[in-house]
């Protein structure tokens, strides 16, 4: 496969999760209980339907035909208790994309409602780590392209996510990648730096290693990955974060 192939899907996936993340930076630096409870409830944000609605925006426009497979829906926003809701989704969608309204908000949401088979499709999960989103700490962004079965565009926005992990004054970063393309990440804020080659880290020793899990135990089995990084040395502390920012 030739990567170049793919240069407007990836171009197009980077502009698309970057204009999500404003809009959910933006609500979470006042969350004030934006919080809808689904059916399986799992906390759901004004930020995760304002993802989706933008994102699968930006994808209808510049891939009319291709399906998208997102995560929420408009039902539970239609519905007069949730008004309010709408509302605030419209909003902060307005703020980026000012011709929308409450039913362009859901129309643009209810895009990603695919549910048939294609050989070719986008896949997106608006916010990942929702849990940690709420708290204030890390969250994901998560859009890929799917052909013939197997992810071949990649773009995940991490927007609390520090360059250097020891210097966490420099936050924000997509990370993407096109099959035979290798990764690269560039900052979540366009103009803000140029792309930089990422890779597995240079580590052979194992008791130089470090273990990276999920914040949250029910994710993660903490006590076995201590039993294993005794096992092997490991001395530094884990790693603990939301979502797939971790990875």
């Amino acid at each position: 496969m030739n990567p170049s192939s793919f240069e407007r899907e990836q171009t197009v996936a980077v502009e698309a999760v970057r204009e999500a993340a404003k809009l959910c930076q933006a609500v979470q630096a006042d969350i004030d209980g934006d919080v809808l409870e689904k059916k399986d409830r799992t906390p759901v944000t004004v930020a995760d339907f304002g993802s989706q609605a933008l994102i699968c925006r930006t994808l209808r426009a510049a891939f009319p035909d291709d399906p998208i497979i997102g995560e929420e829906d408009s039902s539970a926003l239609r519905t007069a208790e949730n008004a309010a809701v709408l509302d605030a989704v419209t909003r902060r969608v307005q703020a980026l994309r000012p011709e929308a309204d409450r039913d362009a908000v859901c129309r643009w949401i209810d895009y990603g409602n695919a549910r048939e088979y294609a050989d070719r499709f986008w896949t997106l999960d608006p916010i990942d780590g929702t849990k940690g989103f709420v708290r204030g700490d890390q969250y994901a962004i998560a859009l890929a392209l799917v052909v013939d079965g197997r992810p071949h565009v990649a773009a995940l926005a991490c927007p609390n996510l520090p360059d250097d992990l020891d210097d966490p004054t420099t936050t924000g970063q997509v990370c993407t990648a096109v099959r035979g393309g290798g990764a690269r990440r560039v900052p979540a804020v366009a103009g803000n730096g140029a792309a930089e080659a990422i890779h597995a880290s240079a580590v052979a020793d194992p008791a130089e290693g470090q273990f990276c899990d999920s914040f949250v135990s029910a994710h993660t089995s903490h006590d076995t990955a201590l039993v294993v990084g005794n096992r092997l040395g490991i001395t530094k502390k884990p790693i603990r974060m939301d979502s797939q920012a971790k990875y």
